[in-house]
């Protein structure tokens, strides 16, 4: 399983237009047959910080989540609500039966 966190950081203006594109994207993602969790945290200290912990079955599951619509208009819709840009970290489970 892969594991990707992805590191956001929005204008504070944009804070709640960017919850809401992120959950139309995060419910989607889940439907993904790849997906096997996809969550949004938003930091308690900075409202502006969000983690999107994103888990896929394999590399080819996040691969396919990048090509996917729904993919397409979140990153379009975000892009000018970010204060930089984003990163990501990816993982490997240790624990993963799959």
């Amino acid at each position: 399983m892969l594991i990707v966190h992805v590191s956001v950081r929005v204008l504070p203006e944009a804070v709640e237009a960017f919850i809401d594109a992120t959950r139309a994207n995060a419910h989607a993602s889940r439907l993904e047959p790849g997906v096997v969790r996809f969550d949004v945290v938003q930091a308690l200290d900075d409202p502006t910080r969000f983690v999107l912990v994103e888990a896929y079955r394999d590399d080819a599951a996040a691969v396919a989540h990048k090509e996917t619509a729904h993919y397409a208009t979140w990153r379009d819709t975000v892009a000018p609500m970010m204060a930089g840009p984003r990163t990501s970290q990816r993982f490997a489970d240790v624990d993963y039966p799959g």
